[in-house]
C-alpha cells in the first residue's frame, strides 16, 4: 500500500509571517495535527501544537521563530511502513508529501491508521500498548504537569486520587486550550503573575473526568476505531475489566510503531529524535543492545525504541540529553533510562540501566507460532 492511496491534498496552510495569536487560535478551533508552514507560497516546514505549548514566546510573535523545518518529507511513492517510521522518528502527527520535488498534500497518523483498521485484529493492546506510565495527582500543579510532558515526551498523563485510582487525564490539548482561553480573559498587559498563578493551579480544575478506557484484552482495531471516532490521541489501559486502575496507554503512536514490526532473525531498531544523535551511530545503537540481549538466549526482542529528549542545561556546549530505551520481547516489555551530557553518554548509561532491569525479567515465553501469525500480517502492508 503506497502513500498515494491516502494521502490528502486539504490541509491548512500559514504563512512564516503570521501571529502565533492567530495559530493558537486556528489549533483551538480546527483542532489539527499541525499546520504547513509557507515562505512566500514555498513549503517551508510544520508547526504543532507541542510547540506552542512548549515556548514562551509572546502570542505576537512571527510563526517563523517556531517553524519545523527538518520534519521528514514523503513521496507519493512510499510505503505504509516506511512513512509510519518517517513520523514517530520526526516526533510529528503529520508529514508532507511531495510529488515531483512539489508539495502535493499531506499524510497524517490518522489517515494511515484508517487505511490499515482490518488488520489490526491480530493485535491485544496488552501486545502494543506502553505500560511504564507516568501518573499525576489531583493536587499536582499544571506546572508540573508540563514539566513532565516536556520532559517525558509525552502527550497525555492518567490523574489518581489519593487511594490511586484512576479519576481523570490531562492532555497537552487540554492545557494549551485552558491557555488559550485565559489569556483571551485576561486581555493584554503584563501577564507574569496570571502565568505563575496558572501553573500553581491543581491538574482537579483542568483534568478530563471520567477517562476513557480500554481493556488490555481487546483487539487494537476497536481500540483504534474508538480513537477514530471520538477523537482521542489515546486511551488509558486497565485490566480484568477494571475501570479504576491505571495499566498502561495506547496511544496513535504506539500502534503506528506496531507497523514498523518486522519478522526477521534481526531486531528492529527505531529511534525518536534522531538528529540529536552526535558521536554515536544508528549502528552503534543497535549493536549495543544486541550485546545486551545476545547474553539471555530466552528472550527474543522483536523491537526496540530508543527515544532522545533535549534539555536546556549545557556543559561546555553540550546539551544535557535524556535516554529512553523499551524493548518488546517474547517475555513481555523491558527498559532503561539515562541521562548525559551528549547522546552517547545518555545512551550508555540507559543501556547499563537497560541490563540490570533484563535480570528482573520474568514472565512466559511467547508461543513463537502466534507471534509469527501476527507479523506475517501486519508484514502484508
Amino acid at each position: 500500500m503506497n502513500i498515494a492511496d491516502i494521502a490528502t491534498r486539504e490541509y491548512i496552510r500559514v504563512d512564516v509571517d503570521e501571529r502565533l495569536g492567530k495559530v493558537r487560535s486556528i489549533f483551538e478551533r480546527e483542532n489539527p495535527k499541525g499546520l504547513v508552514v509557507a515562505d512566500d507560497g514555498d513549503y517551508e516546514g510544520i508547526i504543532t501544537e507541542r510547540q506552542l505549548l512548549q515556548s514562551h514566546v509572546e502570542e505576537d510573535t512571527k510563526v517563523q521563530v517556531l517553524v519545523r523545518n527538518d520534519v521528514p518529507t514523503v513521496e507519493r511513492t512510499d510505503g505504509v511502513r516506511d512513512v509510519a517510521r518517517m513520523l514517530i522518528e520526526g516526533g510529528v502527527k503529520l508529514a508532507p508529501v511531495f510529488e515531483d520535488e512539489e508539495l502535493w498534500g499531506i499524510v497524517t497518523e490518522d489517515a494511515i491508521l484508517e487505511a490499515v483498521l482490518e488488520n489490526l485484529d491480530v493485535l491485544t493492546v496488552e501486545q502494543i500498548c506502553t505500560e511504564e506510565v507516568i501518573t499525576l495527582t489531583e493536587d499536582d500543579s499544571l506546572g508540573r504537569a508540563i514539566n513532565h510532558l516536556r520532559e517525558h515526551g509525552i502527550s497525555r498523563l492518567p490523574v489518581v486520587d489519593d487511594d490511586g485510582r484512576l479519576s481523570g487525564i490531562v492532555t497537552t490539548h487540554d492545557i494549551a486550550d485552558f491557555a488559550v482561553r485565559t489569556m483571551e480573559r485576561q486581555g493584554t498587559g503584563d501577564r507574569s503573575g496570571d502565568t505563575d498563578r496558572m501553573l500553581d493551579l491543581p491538574v482537579y480544575d483542568l483534568m478530563s473526568s471520567p477517562v476513557e478506557t480500554v481493556d488490555a484484552d481487546d483487539s487494537v482495531r476497536a481500540a483504534v476505531e474508538r480513537m477514530l471516532d471520538n477523537d482521542y490521541a489515546g486511551l488509558v489501559v486497565t485490566p480484568d475489566h477494571d475501570d479504576d486502575v491505571v495499566a498502561g496507554v495506547l496511544t496513535k503512536t504506539d500502534v503506528l510503531r506496531a507497523l514498523t514490526y518486522t519478522e526477521t532473525e534481526s531486531m528492529d531498531v527505531q529511534i525518536t529524535n534522531i538528529k540529536l544523535l552526535d558521536t554515536i551511530s544508528r549502528q552503534d545503537i543497535y549493536d549495543a543492545i544486541t550485546e545486551v540481549t545476545d547474553k539471555y538466549q530466552d528472550m527474543q526482542v522483536h523491537h526496540a525504541h530508543v527515544r532522545f529528549h533535549e534539555h536546556k542545561e549545557k556543559l561546555r556546549g553540550t546539551p544535557l540529553i535524556q535516554c529512553q530505551i523499551r524493548l518488546r520481547t517474547n517475555r513481555g516489555q523491558v527498559g532503561g533510562t539515562g541521562e548525559g551530557y551528549g547522546a552517547e553518554t545518555a545512551f550508555h548509561v540507559a543501556v547499563d540501566k537497560l541490563e540490570r532491569n533484563v535480570l528482573e525479567l520474568k514472565g512466559t515465553r511467547a508461543d513463537a507460532e502466534y507471534e509469527g501469525q501476527v507479523l506475517r500480517k501486519l508484514g502484508e502492508l
